[in-house]
């Protein structure tokens, strides 16, 4: 064997073979197969001393060094005893991988070394045998395509560097600096993740200790964010002097840009040409079967409004926010530089139109403190915070006696993430918006801020304002998006106005361990639609990642 990354190893052919032909061994005496329910008599021939499965800690505020791992280390528990179970066990890949599901044969072939998409297959050095027994794998491998690694956090580093390789990990390993991959069309995170172990399938005969409940997917939860949502102007006129509807934005389903009409834009951008092409209704899905699913509401909704047919001042029909509801949004943030366009007045009218529709909001109220406040949600039995704030309208900016919205500044978020620990959230999210319009990339400012609100106990952050999606950074192991983009918006004159992303993540308690981002479309100014992310929606995703070199290490 030789190193090749740090404790990585690749093993050679003969390695290889001894370590397949065990396997087999193995998977012919019932050990570990695809939906066995047996358990191996010999922990310790099958997979050695196997990594217990554990829980990431918690980094301390303020610390750097998580930042260059694509996920906090584990923990090191106490010894006990951890008798065989079937673990499930799950394909990965990088986290900017396009790919979304493979089958065993895209397995075989990486471990084969006769895969056009893959180097190589890693796995955890102690689990090699019962994960290839489990996978069903067959032949002897292919000379050093078979990569070992002394844990799972290894593993998930070695990935971040060497992106055309696969891994295979247990399930209760997996972090949210990897892509889990759906097995066939199974999924075991996110929305459309399988209920139970015996649905997935997919498991390896592996030490389970035995003061930690086997991984199952029945106990996660999920939350989908989308970006900037304006019920005004194009959209308003989509929705209701064309008759589409409150409900038509959330109706969306998958679309392909069919060719660039140059220069087409009265601003001199080139636009789109665009093409339906199916799953009507997969964008309702992805949101209704959220546990919790949140956006930016750009615009006041007051009871008198007024339409805009062009211009930067918004007001919405307070009727279409039933859209929002239906579709199964349960909280938007209100702090923005469009929630005071309606007057103070305004501001109180959108928080109580939004309450009648059964939709939770923060960032704005009748005075500073009532902004600041956190609203709290529940998902599976965990309490969830979410914190609001604008830098852009300080005009907007809520007084001891006044309406309007709460600014952020590092002192505030500080003390806010404080009072939402103490009001019992487990999960603290603060939702800011933020930075230049137009542009992919953070200041250092707004940089500054971000990193304060992490270093200030926030889960993570996710921000808008730009109209474009913009960089993704990792702190202290915590993810910050600094833009999702339009989500639903009527700024169809340029294609990064008219993109975005849609982010779908899971989380194990209050441990996020999925993050997934799917690339969409807005058509006929109001409805998002998805992009394939290995074909159209590259070129979103491709804007993410270029904003955020040297700040992303997934």
């Amino acid at each position: 064997m030789r190193g090749i990354i740090g404790p990585v190893k690749r093993l050679s052919l003969v390695v290889a073979i001894a370590v397949l032909v065990f396997a087999v061994g193995v998977s012919a005496l019932g050990w570990g197969g695809i939906g066995s329910r047996s358990v191996s008599p010999s922990a310790s021939v099958v997979a050695g001393a196997s990594t217990a499965p554990t829980t990431s800690p918690s980094t301390a505020p303020g610390s750097s060094s998580a930042a260059a791992s694509p996920s906090p280390a584990p923990a090191s528990l106490a010894p006990v005893d951890s008798p065989l179970a079937d673990v499930p066990i799950v394909p990965v890949a990088q986290y900017r991988t396009t790919v979304e599901r493979i089958g065993r044969p895209d397995v075989q072939a990486a471990f084969d070394g006769t895969s056009p998409k893959w180097d190589g297959l890693d796995v955890v050095e102690s689990e090699a045998s019962a994960v290839l027994a489990g996978l069903g794998l067959t032949g002897p491998g292919g000379d050093g395509s078979l990569v070992l690694a002394p844990d799972a956090a290894a593993v998930m580093k070695d990935l971040a560097k060497n992106r055309k390789r696969l891994a295979v990990l247990r399930a209760d390993a997996v972090g949210p600096g990897v892509r889990a991959l759906g097995w066939g069309d199974r999924q075991l995170f996110g929305v459309d993740a399988v209920a139970t172990v015996a649905e997935w399938g997919l498991t390896a005969s592996l030490p389970q200790r035995s003061d930690t409940p086997l991984f199952d997917p029945g106990d996660s939860w999920t939350l989908v964010a989308g970006g900037d949502v304006m019920l005004d102007r194009g959209v308003a006129e989509t929705l209701k002097i064309k008759g589409k509807g409150a409900d038509f934005p959330f109706d969306g389903g998958t679309a392909e840009i069919t060719s660039i009409c140059k220069d087409c834009s009265p601003f001199g951008w080139d636009t789109p040409v665009t093409r339906r092409t199916g799953q009507a209704g997969v964008v309702r899905h992805l949101v209704e079967s959220a546990n919790i699913a949140i956006a930016n509401f750009e615009n006041p909704a007051p009871n008198v409004f007024r339409y805009h047919t062009s211009g930067t001042r918004f007001s919405a029909d307070p009727k279409l926010i039933a859209g929002l509801a239906n579709a199964g949004i349960d909280w938007v943030g209100l702090a923005n530089n469009h929630i005071g366009d309606a007057g103070q007045t305004g501001i109180l009218q959108t928080i109580a139109n939004l309450e009648k529709y059964g939709i939770a909001s923060s960032g704005a109220g009748t005075n500073l403190a009532a902004a600041r406040k956190p609203a709290i949600l529940e998902a599976h039995g965990v309490k969830v915070a979410f914190l609001a704030y604008d830098t852009i309208a300080g005009s907007y900016t809520a007084g001891t006696a006044r309406p309007g919205s709460a600014k952020l500044t590092a002192s505030a978020v500080k003390a806010d993430v404080a009072a939402a620990r103490k009001a019992g959230a487990e999960v603290v999210i603060v939702f800011p918006h933020w930075g230049t319009e137009y542009d992919a990339t953070p200041f250092r400012r707004q940089q500054a801020l971000a990193r304060a609100a992490i270093d200030a106990g926030a889960d993570m952050v996710i921000g808008n304002h730009a109209h474009w999606a913009g960089a993704m950074e990792v702190r202290t192991g915590k993810p910050i998006w600094y833009a999702l983009g339009n989500f639903i918006f009527d700024q169809t004159w340029s294609i990064p106005t008219m993109e975005g992303i849609t982010l779908e993540l899971t989380f194990k308690g209050a441990t996020l361990v999925q993050a997934r981002m799917r690339p969409h479309i807005i058509l006929d100014k109001a409805q998002p639609n998805f992009l394939d992310p290995a074909g159209d929606g590259r070129a979103v995703m491709g804007q993410v990642f270029d904003a955020s070199k040297g700040m992303l290490p997934w």
